[in-house]
């Protein structure tokens, strides 16, 4: 009887102590909590680029854990590019790391403002306009870019103008970088000729529209910014990038880059994005 009793006592011992081990979250035995999921992060190109020009920065962060995506931007004007993209974010679950390069920048702008799952903005060689600015207006601002070499030209003279119809009869214009002066603006001729002639001729062309039109309520003002300041930049004076980045107070770094930052040092853009996934 006295051994009955030891035993269903043993029993009632090691249940408990079983109970205690595989406490939930929270529990006073067990206070251990998962680790939380990465944001994803969302790469928005430029123009004269396409989502390829993200490959290398997106090879890193999926070795790293990070969900990716990099949809592509319409390029057709900056009010209509921004509603696509806010539309593209809210078909993602959880917080979300946004990145522009370029006019992308623009992009990301006006298309995270009132998004709460827009947690950190990244701005890569790129526009962060305020409420009204334009892009030109911005580049105008500061020497140094080599888009044109004639101020009063009415189209700058390192890109040529492509006139198109739209289904409805309206017309625009299309503006491609001249494969002659590719690798000068956009790569400051850090790449061979070889691999530059064959970025030029893939390039996607942006429509004129998209730097007269004025910029939406930024993102930047209630949200925390991160910047890369590129020191070698033909298409946005590196005078610029500075100026707004210190104007959105956002965390920057420089380094000795063309304006393709994501093609030339794709590990450079990768360490400064996951600095904006994992602050605090």
């Amino acid at each position: 009887m006295g051994i009955a009793v030891v035993g269903a006592a043993g029993l009632a011992l090691a249940a408990g102590l079983a109970a205690t081990a595989t406490a939930a979250p929270g529990d006073r035995a067990g206070t251990a909590k998962p680790a939380a999921a990465k944001p994803t992060v969302v790469l928005v190109h430029g123009a004269w680029a396409d989502s390829a020009s993200w490959s290398g920065v997106v090879k890193r962060l999926q070795a790293d854990g990070y969900p990716v995506v990099a949809p592509a931007n319409p390029l057709r004007g900056l009010s209509s590019d921004s509603a696509y993209l806010a539309d593209y974010l809210k078909t993602i679950h959880g917080p979300v790391v946004l990145v522009g390069h370029s006019y992308g920048g623009s992009v990301i702008t006006n298309a995270a403002t009132g998004n709460p799952d827009v947690k950190a903005l990244v701005y890569i060689a790129a526009f962060a306009p305020d409420k009204d600015e334009t892009l030109g207006s911005i580049t105008a601002k500061f020497p140094g870019s080599h888009l044109s070499d004639d101020p009063a030209a009415p189209v700058p003279t390192a890109l040529n103008a492509v006139p198109f119809t739209q289904p409805d009869g309206s017309t625009g214009t299309d503006l491609y970088i001249k494969p002659d002066k590719y690798r000068d603006v956009f790569l400051s001729n850090r790449l061979s000729r070889t691999d530059a002639a064959q970025l030029a001729v893939s390039q996607r062309p942006i429509a004129a529209q998209a730097f007269g039109e004025p910029s939406g309520t930024p993102a930047w003002k209630t949200i925390p910014s991160w910047y890369l300041v590129a020191h070698d930049d033909h298409a946005i004076p590196p005078a610029a990038e500075r100026f707004m980045a210190s104007r959105a107070h956002a965390h920057t770094v420089e380094i000795n880059a063309p304006h393709a930052v994501p093609l030339t040092a794709p590990g450079a853009v990768t360490r400064l994005v996951e600095q904006a996934a994992t602050a605090r």
